[in-house]
């Protein structure tokens, strides 16, 4: 009796110590899947620098890149234009059973099309942009039922297009433009399905009536399709061929009733389906975090909302209190950042993001600055107070800052559309739809805007702006850019700080020579490139062995009069405006000319810009 007393006494502290302490939240193995995974592949630089054995895929101090978690789970592969080549191994992926989004776009896959139907649970599978060749089955998709975005266009897949997508439910985003599909377009009656894109392939026969409320578009460029959406009428069939042809259709239409009625049934006698329960894609939020407790320590929590009000003067705010600099967001305080979760947004040259959400509903981005422990605190003030009073439609200015020695923040508002590299790059949804010529043209000016105003502001300065590139590129709801990361040159005091400046991969920069404002010149010339040809530039990475070479590229098919080819084929459909978009590739090119004297200056590139009117 003793000993079974003694065991449950046992059972129950042992119960007790995992209640205070919880298991550790890294899936043992995921990094070793992971690297299986990349085994196979080719051209990985990318990603080796931080791939490594025995790491924990989902530590937000040091994350894989392109890996995206939720709670310490693997729920994304984020890896689009980054170079990736060989073979991609789907079944050591099967492990990771929090996966929802695979995102391979861009890169120079070839073969037939990997065995993406064994993952199951994906809901967003993104292979566009790649050189996949030959059929995907006909049950292709039949049993990945929770997929919602499938985006397979600009590859030379051929065939029929699966009749499968017709079983997804969820369907929202289906794109197969720019592919060699031929046969009939499948009935696809999702109520779900929000963007489809079937443009430029061999596609035959009428389009069916229940995508009719998608226009004209999705359909160009297949030359033997036919119906009022296209202004081609279908060819009359012999009355045996309508007679037949209307039994089909009704039989068709049974069929698919009984398989809803049989769908249904089983849905609800399955509630506890794994798949069927399966929320909004968490990916299209950022990941929840808290602040790492050693973060926590280097703030005072014993700060007051009365100090930080008092932090807004310039001589009586403490050391360790939040000093507000803009108060077009509210008054608020380190208290209240203590008190918000924290979401990581990304951890760059200068330091590490946070997404917050604050008591009066107001979300904020707080930057953690790496590189500026030996500048003073009225230096640092005088700075942050001069960015907060600029007034620009393309400037994002701070709104707060936090110094201490060993810990700098500036707090700024959020912008929820996310960055222009991420749009561009990485989400292949409507956002990235919204990316049509006219939108990408009023990017380019209002950087050209923002860019202005910031060597107008900051005309003494070595350099301006010095971190112009698409991901310190902000975009509202309206597709307006906002420009962040700008002249942080002065608040940075060691070599390694300065040199994480993109405005240190100009060339006169990697040749030792002293950098400019035309090294913002060049800065400009890469996003002109980037939004033009819609590749990720390899000028963006330390070791350029992936993306791709827009300056070199954009420079050979000049020379070679193959402009044209520079095109982003999803907005080269535009052709009353390829005449604007060779203009603007000629911009590009004139500002990253590589000899820093043959350069055109920021005026120059300005005044050129906006003489171009769409």
């Amino acid at each position: 009796m003793a000993a079974v007393l003694f065991h449950l006494i046992s059972l129950f502290v042992f119960l007790l110590f995992l209640s205070h302490h919880p298991t550790p939240c890294f899936s043992i193995g995921d990094d070793e899947v992971l690297l299986e995974f990349k085994e196979l592949l080719l051209n990985t630089s990318a990603i080796d620098s931080s791939w490594k054995k025995g790491t924990d895929p989902c530590d937000n101090n040091k994350k894989w890149v392109g890996v995206q978690c939720q709670k310490n789970v693997i729920q994304g592969l984020l890896l689009g234009g980054v170079g990736l080549s060989g073979d991609l191994d789907v079944d050591v992926l099967v492990s990771l059973q929090g996966l929802r989004v695979i995102n391979l776009a861009n890169n120079s896959f070839s073969g037939t099309i990997p065995e993406f139907f064994r993952l199951g649970a994906l809901k967003s599978l993104f292979i566009d942009g790649n050189r996949f060749t030959g059929e995907i089955p006909g049950n292709f998709f039949s049993k990945m039922l929770s997929l919602r975005r499938v985006w397979f266009s600009r590859n030379k897949f051929s065939g029929k297009i699966p009749d499968s997508l017709a079983s997804l439910k969820y369907l929202s985003e289906l794109r197969l433009e720019n592919n060699e599909f031929s046969g009939p377009i499948p009935f696809l009656s999702q109520s779900s399905l929000t963007s489809i894109n079937l443009s430029n392939n061999k596609l035959q026969g009428e389009i069916p009536q229940s995508l009719s409320k998608f226009g004209a578009d999705p359909f160009q460029g297949n030359s033997e399709v036919c119906g009022k959406q296209v202004g081609r009428e279908c060819k009359a069939a012999g009355s045996g061929e309508k007679n037949g042809g209307s039994i089909t259709y009704w039989i068709i239409i049974g069929l698919v009733a009984v398989v809803l009625l049989v769908a249904i049934f089983f849905r609800a006698k399955r509630k506890d389906d794994h798949f069927e329960k399966l929320e909004k894609e968490n990916l299209d939020e950022a990941v929840k975090m808290h602040i790492p407790s050693s973060n926590k320590r280097s703030m005072s929590t014993r700060t007051s909302m009365r100090s930080s009000r008092r932090g807004r003067s310039r001589s009586g705010s403490d050391m360790g209190d939040l000093v507000v600099v803009n108060e077009e967001k509210g008054i608020f305080g380190l208290p209240d950042l203590m008190k918000a979760a924290a979401e990581v947004l990304g951890n760059g040259g200068l330091g590490s993001a946070y997404k917050a959400v604050l008591g009066n509903g107001v979300s904020v981005v707080v930057k953690r600055l790496r590189e500026t422990n030996k500048l003073n605190k009225e230096t640092f003030d005088t700075e942050i107070r001069r960015l907060a009073r600029l007034r620009h439609r393309n400037i994002l200015q701070p709104l707060a800052y936090h110094f201490r020695k060993e810990e700098k923040l500036v707090v700024s508002e959020y912008i929820p559309k996310g960055s222009l590299l991420y749009l561009l790059h990485g989400d292949r949804g409507i956002a990235h739809a919204q990316l049509n010529w006219p939108t990408r043209v009023k990017i380019i000016q209002g950087v050209a805007s923002g860019m202005k105003f910031l060597h107008s502001e900051f005309a003494s300065y070595d350099v301006p702006h010095g971190n112009l590139k698409s991901s310190n590129i902000l975009l509202t709801a309206n597709n307006e850019p906002l420009l962040t990361d700008y002249a942080f040159y002065p608040l940075l005091n060691n070599s390694q700080g300065v040199q994480s400046l993109f405005a240190y991969k100009s060339p006169e920069a990697v040749q030792n020579q002293p950098i400019s404002p035309k090294s913002d010149v060049y800065c400009l010339g890469i996003i002109i490139l980037e939004i033009l040809t819609g590749k990720f530039p390899s000028q963006y990475l330390s070791s350029q062995k992936c993306g791709t070479d827009v300056v070199q590229w954009a420079r050979s098919a000049m020379e070679e009069n193959r402009v044209s080819e520079l095109i982003d084929p999803e907005i080269a459909t535009s052709k009353d405006s390829l005449e604007m978009m060779e203009k603007f590739l000629h911009i590009g090119a004139a500002c990253t000319e590589n000899e820093h004297d043959k350069r055109i200056d920021m005026k120059e590139a300005i005044r050129r810009i906006e003489e171009i009117q769409i």
